[in-house]
């Protein structure tokens, strides 16, 4: 069974028009929203690492180079560990309390 293709007739492999397959958009990264409207969760976690507890920063919209930054700003502030996967922030070690008195600080409003 063949997938359906917006704006494209089936059976079609090539064609030799430049403008054919035109109905691409630029691939930018969605915009990072301004810190008092980042919905920012923060959680504790024991899943899958062993009985260790990591603490998650989970719900930031925007860039992947925005999430980077911001996980390497708490990493440095705790002084620990901890990595940027899928979307969210993982840091080592219970500090949940004091990664929301700083994202408070830092602009972040909504963070629970």
């Amino acid at each position: 069974m063949s997938k359906k293709h917006k704006g494209r007739p089936d059976g079609l492999v090539y064609s030799t028009s430049e403008d054919f397959f035109n109905d691409y958009g630029e691939g930018t990264d969605a915009e990072t929203l301004p810190k008092n409207l980042q919905k920012l969760r923060v959680k504790l976690d024991t899943k899958q690492r062993a009985g260790k507890v990591v603490t998650l920063v989970d719900g930031f919209q925007g860039t992947d180079d925005d999430l980077k930054d911001l996980g390497k700003d708490i990493k440095t502030k705790c002084g620990t560990g901890g990595s940027v996967k899928d979307g969210l922030i993982i840091i080592q070690g219970d500090y949940k309390e004091k990664i929301i008195g700083w994202l408070k600080d830092w602009g972040y409003t909504l963070t629970k």
